[in-house]
């Protein structure tokens, strides 16, 4: 197609230049100081007609080559950005039209090669036969270009598309090249404070060939390819100034969990050092029950603060070499690990405090159990005259582990106080699914 267009658009401006030459010539001979020799008459009256045919084709020779220039312009701009169907189409009629094209210029330009109107011997049948033809080659110029124009309206969807997202293309391309001024700035910023981040560095590097590709453009890479290029690289650099920003408050909050964490560990520590008196009160009030699972609290305590221990150490030399990723990551590890002690070590005094309440008074728990159960039993009964069976029977065994966990504290010496309270426990736990299943139920309409 190109090759067709090529070879049109030079016959175009061969053609153009003869009737070009023609009006140059004509007036000086009618300005009575040429050589001609000039018969008058019908004659002349014919050879002008001729002329003014062949004018009249020159300009519509000329419109069509305009029209088909700008109508290439247009298909280049809808290719460059559309791909799709409709675009292949455009182009395919483009083409076709470039071929009838080439045939009535051939056609134009063979009528305007087979007459010279200017020479002496000009008959009148000449002229006519050259009247004639000029005026066939111009009809059909002007109905190609009519058939041009139409094609043109058709391409207005398409056309404005493209026009859209060029217009965007300038604006997107400049705002990711200042993205990336302003990261390589926020990042000599800190630099001069001292601090290297050298990872932000390097994402900012390997946005190097990205800035490359933009600045070789869309007639290399396309517009739809440069304009997602070019929002990529403007959220890349925006997130490597936002975080080359916040660096300096990243490195001193850094600074701040260290010295938290390092007083949280030492306060462990000792904290732990106090789980044994605990423990020893657990051995020798209550049944192993109530305590086994808590005999090795010291020492998983003692082994979890020195492993934050070790976390909070590396994280100081990450910070001291500012790597800031590892530092973050390491000091979060001391944190779990800080995290599981503390648990470890409050759960000890917390079960002898709850321990020590049921003791003394076990009639507060099972009358909090018992409130639960009635309360669900009273909703399960709202606004029926049996309870529905899936509410009932839950509540039913409610009551009677109830009855077993207060029974089963009168089965010795050393009553198992801890499995009186999670029994408890897990009653009001099974009462309130109870009532969390009846409310929805009544609340999606269910009767």
């Amino acid at each position: 197609m190109a090759a067709t267009h090529a070879r049109g658009t030079s016959t175009l401006r061969l053609a153009l230049a003869l009737p070009l030459l023609g009006l140059t010539l004509l007036p000086a001979a009618f300005a009575g100081g040429g050589t001609r020799r000039w018969f008058g008459g019908r004659g002349e009256s014919q050879r002008a007609e001729a002329q003014a045919a062949k004018d009249a084709a020159a300009a519509a020779f000329y419109e069509l080559d305009t029209a088909q220039r700008d109508l290439r312009i247009s298909i280049e701009t809808i290719t460059a950005v559309d791909s799709s169907p409709g675009a292949r189409r455009a182009v395919d009629g483009f083409a076709a039209l470039g071929q009838r094209i080439d045939e009535v210029s051939h056609a134009y330009i063979t009528a305007v090669d087979a007459h010279d109107l200017d020479r002496d011997e000009l008959d009148a049948a000449t002229a006519n036969r050259a009247r004639a033809e000029l005026t066939r080659a111009k009809d059909e110029l002007v109905r190609v270009k009519g058939d041009l124009d139409r094609f043109e309206q058709g391409l207005g969807p398409l056309l404005d598309k493209a026009e859209t997202q060029l217009a965007r293309l300038a604006p997107a391309v400049e705002r990711a090249r200042q993205a990336l001024r302003n990261a390589s700035t926020a990042l000599d910023t800190v630099r001069q404070a001292g601090l290297r981040a050298d990872d932000l560095a390097a994402r900012l590097a390997a946005l190097g060939p990205e800035l490359t590709r933009l600045n070789e453009g869309a007639g290399r890479h396309g517009v739809a390819e440069t304009l997602q290029r070019a929002d990529r690289v403007l959220r890349d650099a925006e997130a490597v100034r936002v975080e080359a920003e916040r660096l300096p408050e990243r490195a001193a909050e850094i600074d701040k969990r260290l010295v938290s964490l390092r007083t949280r560990a030492e306060a462990l520590t000792t904290r732990a050092g106090a789980v044994e008196p605990v423990l020893s009160e657990l051995r020798r009030r209550f049944s192993a029950a109530c305590w086994q699972d808590l005999q090795h609290v010291p020492e998983q305590a003692a082994h979890t603060v020195h492993q934050a221990e070790e976390r909070l150490q590396e994280a100081t030399k990450a910070r001291a070499e500012q790597r800031w990723p590892d530092a973050t990551s390491l000091l979060t590890t001391a944190r779990a690990l800080l995290n599981s002690t503390d648990e470890a070590v409050s759960a000890a005094g917390d079960r002898l405090r709850r321990l020590d309440a049921v003791a003394k008074d076990p009639q507060q728990e099972t009358d909090r159990a018992r409130f639960a159960i009635r309360d669900a039993q009273r909703l399960a009964m709202a606004g029926r005259t049996t309870p529905d069976p899936r509410h009932a029977r839950p509540l039913d065994d409610a009551v009677a582990r109830l009855d077993r966990a207060i029974a089963s504290l009168d089965s010795g010496r050393h009553p198992d106080y801890w499995h009186f309270l999670t029994e408890l426990g897990a009653i009001r736990a099974t009462t309130a699914r109870v009532v969390e299943m009846i409310r929805e139920e009544r609340g999606g309409g269910h009767p």
